[in-house]
């Protein structure tokens, strides 16, 4: 929809699809400038944070999933690394394997959803993935397939593809066996091969030219690439322990966000997520995936936004062989968790869902009930980098004609792949010229 009037051009779309939740862009062009950018998340909080307090700290992973049904593994796993940092408790081995593979599988489901469902209908012109399944059908089988393949994943070892139930602090309520994992290793094959054709099918789309310089953050582990393990680190110098989280970066309330944004401390915006990820971690990838970068033309650095489309195909193709390296190795542990004994004790956990850093942070009282609780998703951090990101964008583009003005800066935002339900949560769009 379109008004005018002697002064102003307004343009609004609803609700942009293609994303999770429900917000709004306002973007006001004057003089051919942009002065104001606006990314507006009014759907109502939903105090999670809230709903765990008083709880047991082993509600924690079953609450938490229930924040996402895309990826409902990040929140269980921040959670359950926060409540065993706050209790002393360790897992490794066999179990911390399969904690690896459960996040395959999610990153799988979701990167795939992501790419063939939400982003590629973009850049090839097309309303939406069915539009785009009429010319290009085997695309968008195979995305349907290997969507399916990771889902596998997660309802193996989370009991359920949504919402999973078999995650607990200290481990699992049960652990598959070596044969149920090898179940999975022909598809898992397929899986890595069609993400291989995948990286390849990305990587000759049409990309417009727009790096940035970004500040990432993201995890890094030693001799991981990393899923829920590591310290923060950025390309500008930032090096610290997880639990230091809330001394370098703050949460500020803005007027037209439900969503608090996050900010590094004396310094501004971020961005978390693929790129940051890849960025940050590419010598920690197998020499299959920087392979398959290479033959994309992104080795070892990407700041074009719009290419985390081909980073999100690269993390797909690692996930498929992670999974497969890890049913490769594994030996059924003795038991499926470890016991805990609640006390006292304040914890810090975060990993690396889909879309960048999870981060949570828990006070539990002797008996092991949680008497705060601190949530910071992915897409809230990456809010002002969105904002910003929009900002320039649409300078570059400001002779655009307004109808592929929207389009591209609607593709500009699933970029991110916002999950503004998480973020409490896209989206509307105005565009002011004066």
């Amino acid at each position: 929809m379109s008004t005018k009037n002697s002064t102003t051009r307004t343009f609004q779309v609803d609700y942009l699809a293609r994303v999770e939740g429900e917000g709004a862009l306002y973007v006001k062009v004057k003089d051919d400038r942009v002065t104001d950018v606006k990314l507006k998340i009014f759907e109502p909080p939903r105090f999670f944070e809230a709903f765990l307090q008083g709880r047991q700290y082993s509600d924690a992973p079953d609450i938490t999933a229930r924040i996402c049904g895309i990826c409902p593994i990040a929140y269980q796993m921040s959670s359950v690394h926060a409540m065993e940092d706050a209790l002393g408790v360790t897992v490794d081995g066999p179990l911390r394997e399969l904690r690896r593979m459960i996040y395959c599988g999610e990153w799988i489901e979701s990167h795939v959803l992501h790419v063939y469902m939400l982003h590629a209908p973009d850049f090839l012109g097309y309303q939406d993935a069915i539009q785009m399944a009429q010319d290009h059908p085997e695309v968008v089988q195979n995305g349907l397939k290997l969507k399916k393949i990771g889902n596998a994943l997660v309802t193996l070892l989370g009991g359920r593809e949504i919402h999973p139930i078999n995650v607990r602090v200290g481990g699992f309520y049960k652990t598959p066996t070596k044969r149920q994992l090898r179940e999975l290793t022909d598809d898992l094959k397929w899986a890595r091969d069609t993400a291989l054709e995948t990286v390849r099918f990305t990587a000759g789309l049409p990309f417009p030219d727009f790096e940035q310089d970004y500040e990432f953050v993201a995890l890094r582990h030693p001799d991981e690439y990393p899923f829920n393990e590591g310290r923060l680190v950025s390309n500008r110098g930032l090096d610290i322990d997880i639990k230091d989280y809330n001394e370098y970066f703050t949460e500020v309330h803005v007027s037209h966000s439900t969503a608090l944004h996050s900010r590094i401390k004396e310094r501004d915006a971020y961005f978390v997520g693929p790129l940051a990820r890849y960025n940050l971690n590419y010598d920690r990838l197998p020499p299959l995936v920087q392979e398959a970068a290479r033959e994309a033309g992104i080795e070892g650095s990407c700041k074009n936004p719009f290419k985390s489309i081909i980073v999100r195909s690269l993390e797909t193709l690692y996930a498929c062989d992670e999974a497969l390296r890890i049913i490769d190795a594994y030996e059924e542990p003795e038991a499926p968790f470890v016991p805990i004994e609640p006390h006292a004790g304040v914890g810090h956990g975060c990993s690396e869902a889909p879309r960048g850093i999870l981060y949570h942070r828990y006070e539990l009282d002797d008996k092991g009930d949680i008497l705060h609780a601190q949530i910071v998703p992915p897409t809230s951090q990456n809010q002002k980098t969105i904002e910003d990101d929009l900002w320039h964008f649409v300078e570059k583009a400001i002779d655009l004609p307004d109808d592929k003005m929207l389009w591209h800066c609607e593709q500009a935002i699933r970029n991110y792949d916002p999950c503004i339900s998480c973020s409490v949560h896209f989206l509307k769009l105005d565009i002011e010229r004066e």
